[in-house]
């Protein structure tokens, strides 16, 4: 299961923690973790590369960390993963788990 931790301080997304896989298809021919990857990375790059905001971000296999300050500016785009995560839950309830903390 693919499990998304929202980050929320002073009512303003700090980011995210993302984690596992879905394990509803092999290795790369999982479309449930290639959309998760996908937007997750476009709301990091978006982050750091065109808003350049210093990010602490970690990578592994299956895991991804990202945070930043409460700015502001960051809010339409972390809401927007949270929202793209939410509605991925919603269609694929046995392979993604999506919490605020």
């Amino acid at each position: 299961m693919i499990k998304a931790k929202f980050f929320n301080q002073s009512d303003l997304l700090t980011g995210f923690e993302i984690s596992g896989h879905s394990g509803s298809a092999e290795r790369g021919e999982d479309i449930i973790c290639s959309a998760v990857s996908s937007a997750a990375y476009m709301a990091a790059n978006t982050v750091t590369e065109i808003l350049s905001v210093e990010a602490d971000i970690k990578v592994d296999d299956g895991y991804l960390y990202f945070k930043v300050a409460p700015l502001s500016e960051t809010q339409a785009i972390l809401k927007g993963l949270r929202l793209h995560l939410i509605s991925l839950s919603q269609d694929y309830p046995k392979n993604i788990k999506v919490t605020n903390i």
